[in-house]
């Protein structure tokens, strides 16, 4: 091999063996506000739209459009979703202490419901193996009590983190205001660093964008649409923390199938077994005709078939994503699960090229 050739590849080597640890250094160096960025690009995709909405209006003044833009987001989403936020850590901390100082009997309400069972269906179920209440009520005090700490840990991990939040809730906005304005270039520029080829990089990029809009509006649209209306259904029902109730339904709506049920039916039951009669109809109503119906209406028209991929894996996806890495792993969940799928999908397509062309070539040979 001629040295200058050697010279050469040891270079260009050289600077791709640089240019790899300056990105793990600058990744370790952002790696503390990884979620005020991924939200912030999320943000600026997602309101995208809305920038370009604006900035046709006042073409000449794009900074001025960004701004407004961070403005509009901040009013109609952050505060709102910020105030939300408080409402619901006050419930959990007032469940905590009716926990505590024994004002919520989880015993007593079993009980409740055992006695409002008819007595055939409760021999019945004594026959298959759950009647046993007495294990049934300690398993639910156990439960109770390890939800009580847990929410009196996350209690306090808020409070105790107050300036870190507001300084990750500065620089969200503040990425988020340059992402709006120069997404459209930047996004150009990235395409064009990936190292692939060009028909690939595009694809990929489509694919992401497409996956985070519809994940975006298919469980943070809907959940919180699911969410709203129980809460709203739990007011008019006297059900105590209807706020904290509606959001843990905006969270299972995730679950496909059984969904906001795992929350509206188990209420429901409560309901009826106490007497409350028009009340536990009403949930029941509300969960089936009008909880259950957003849902169908909705994400077909929020999100038709933008992902592509199958519910189980979104739900697997989504779970994991949420263990990983907490709230941002509802979009990043699926997010990986859709360029994984969209990266073997092109990997198979170019396989097949790469035969016909390989076959074509065979056949004009002989």
């Amino acid at each position: 091999m001629p040295r200058a050739k050697e010279t050469k590849q040891i270079e260009r080597g050289g600077f791709w063996l640089f240019l790899a640890l300056v990105t793990l250094a600058m990744v370790a160096i952002v790696w503390p506000f990884y979620k005020a960025v991924l939200w912030a690009a999320l943000a600026a995709i997602m309101f995208q739209p809305l920038y370009q909405r604006v900035l046709a209006r006042w073409p000449n003044y794009p900074s001025r459009c960004a701004a407004g833009t961070i403005a509009i987001i901040t009013f109609a989403v952050l505060l709102p979703a910020l105030f939300i936020s408080g409402l619901v850590v006050e419930e959990a901390i007032s469940v905590v202490i009716a926990f505590q100082t024994g004002n919520i009997d989880v015993p007593g309400m079993i009980d409740q419901i055992r006695s409002a069972i008819p007595a055939n269906v409760m021999s019945a179920l004594e026959a298959n193996g759950w009647g046993d209440m007495a294990d049934l009520q300690d398993r639910a005090q156990e439960f109770a009590a390890e939800i009580a700490t847990m929410v009196a840990g996350q209690a306090v991990a808020f409070g105790g983190g107050v300036a870190s939040f507001a300084l990750a809730f500065g620089i969200g906005l503040y990425v988020s205001y340059f992402l709006i304005r120069d997404g459209k270039e930047i996004g150009e520029a990235v395409v064009h660093s990936i190292p692939l080829e060009r028909t690939i990089a595009v694809r990929l990029v489509e694919k992401f964008l497409s996956i985070v809009r519809a994940t975006i509006k298919g469980s943070g649209v809907v959940g919180l649409v699911q969410g709203a209306l129980g809460a709203i259904t739990f007011w008019i029902a006297g059900v105590p923390s209807a706020i904290l109730f509606g959001v843990l339904m905006a969270i299972f709506s995730l679950v496909p199938a059984i969904g906001t049920g795992i929350v509206w039916v188990p209420v429901a039951i409560w309901l009826l077994a106490t007497g409350a009669i028009w009340q536990g109809i009403l949930v029941i109503v509300s969960g089936i005709a009008v909880i259950g119906m957003a849902d169908n209406i909705l994400r077909p028209t929020l999100v038709g078939r933008d992902t592509g991929i199958p519910d189980w894996i979104i739900l697997i996806t989504t779970l994991g994503g949420l263990s990983w890495m907490g709230l941002s792993g509802i979009v990043v969940g699926p997010l990986v699960a859709g360029l994984f799928l969209a990266g073997w999908s092109i990997a198979d397509e170019r396989r097949e090229v790469i035969e016909a062309r390989a076959a074509s070539s065979k056949d004009a040979a002989t």
